[in-house]
């Protein structure tokens, strides 16, 4: 079993920034493909950003440029650094790990003010 935990939302002011952190567990976290989505109220959950084992990236088109997935694989975390933030921004981000079989961690709220 892999436990996922996100971690760095809050509330911030339109323009600013956060970073969001996604710490796995399992010994196989560098051969897995990790994701950020997010699913505002009345929304259906998107996929923002994701990250393969070699670290290469895919974006939304509505984050692109603002919004950059990385990893660090001793530590098992995977980051979104958030920049520009806006109000359209504003959902719960879940991490994902791996494909088949996946992992979802519980969530962190990211709330952006105008």
């Amino acid at each position: 079993q892999v436990h996922v935990v996100e971690s760095g939302g809050g509330l911030v002011q339109a323009g600013g920034s956060l970073r969001l952190s996604c710490a796995a567990s399992g010994s196989r976290f560098s051969i897995n493909t990790m994701g950020w989505y997010r699913q505002a109220p009345g929304k259906e959950r998107e996929l923002v950003a994701a990250i393969g084992s070699g670290g290469n990236t895919n974006y939304a088109d509505s984050v692109k440029g603002r919004f950059t997935i990385s990893r660090d694989n001793a530590k098992k975390t995977v980051y979104l650094q958030m920049n520009s933030l806006k109000p359209e921004d504003t959902a719960v981000y879940y991490c994902k790990y791996g494909l088949i079989p996946a992992y979802w961690g519980q969530g962190t709220q990211v709330t952006v003010s105008s």
